[in-house]
């Protein structure tokens, strides 16, 4: 039974994510009082997915060093450049800019490695990947907000980076260890019991989030369209960069598989709680906007990638 409900949100995910924002904007006054909810359930959500790391994915750093160093440089220099040029040459708004800006910053989505399974990625790559660039966030995070922000507004590193830690870091370890000491037995006896309840608390970070912005959708204009518009170029342009850049760079499809679901996906729900925690509102508008198209491009992008690698496949015939 459960295992048939987690089956159909992972197959709805695209559609669920933006009904919970919808949900969370119309009840924007419920939601309001349950944002204390928000770092407890994040945590859970990390912890849960970290029970199938081990500490093996670390180890394939000594294998491919300049593909994940590649990685983070991608998801934290060349993404948030370009994010930060786009945004003040369209909006010349400083608040618009630092959400694009967070919502590129973010640490890669644990969600990328379900579309790599599912594309014969290389997934102990994606799980290396994955977990270095979530250790590395609470160093990262605040660096970029700083250098981005901290001249005009005043950010409380500190406390950024005490929250990271707390919903990032520390679940990611005790899941680790905890599936080390079972020997992955944990995951086994667990994981269909916390994979559906790790997904309904995702779309309850949506909603309880989207709550912060709804002030700004509540009139509809030419600003908010502009926004969601620039949010969607924004996220394909991830996945062109992840194409284009993975073919100069890899011959091997498993690779390059990879590199583009990481490359294109974000662990957006990070982004909308830094967001609403340290900023006015309007800096969270670019970041929710971002759950929107998050699923549905995967499995658009998944489509051209299978398509690739078919055709790959057939010249080495």
């Amino acid at each position: 039974m459960l295992q048939k409900f987690n089956f159909f949100i992972q197959r709805w995910m695209a559609v669920l994510t933006p009904l919970s924002l919808v949900l969370g904007v119309l009840l924007e006054d419920v939601g309001g009082h349950l944002l204390f909810l928000v770092p407890w359930l994040f945590a859970f959500m990390t912890f849960s997915s970290s029970l199938s790391m081990k500490l093996y994915d670390i180890k394939v750093f000594t294998t491919y060093p300049k593909t994940i160093l590649f990685s983070i440089a991608f998801l934290h220099i060349l993404m948030p450049i370009w994010a930060y040029f786009l945004s003040i040459i369209i909006f010349d708004d400083q608040l618009l800019t630092i959400g694009y800006v967070i919502s590129v910053a973010v640490p890669t989505g644990v969600t990328s490695v379900i579309w790599v399974n599912m594309c014969k990625g290389h997934l102990p790559l994606s799980l290396s990947i994955i977990l270095i660039d979530t250790l590395l966030s609470p160093i990262i995070m605040p660096f970029l907000l700083d250098l981005i922000a901290g001249e005009s507004i005043a950010i409380d590193t500190s406390s950024t980076i005490i929250d990271l830690l707390w919903m990032i870091v520390l679940p990611s370890i005790v899941g680790i260890v905890l599936n080390e000491f079972s020997k992955g037995s944990i995951q086994r006896s667990f994981g269909k019991y916390l994979a559906p309840l790790s997904k309904l608390s995702l779309f309850g970070v949506v909603m309880i989030n989207s709550s912060a912005v709804a002030p700004y959708l509540k009139d509809i204009s030419w600003e908010l369209v502009g926004v969601i518009f620039v949010v969607l170029f924004l996220s394909i342009s991830g996945y062109i960069f992840a194409i284009l850049l993975g073919r100069l760079i890899w011959k091997d499809t498993s690779v390059l598989t990879t590199f583009v679901f990481i490359g294109g996906m974000r662990n957006i729900a990070v982004g909308v709680i830094v967001a609403t925690t340290y900023f006015p509102p309007k800096v969270a508008m670019p970041v929710v906007f971002g759950m929107l198209f998050q699923q549905v491009l995967a499995s658009i992008f998944s489509k051209v990638i299978q398509k690739n690698n078919f055709k790959n496949a057939d010249q080495s015939l």
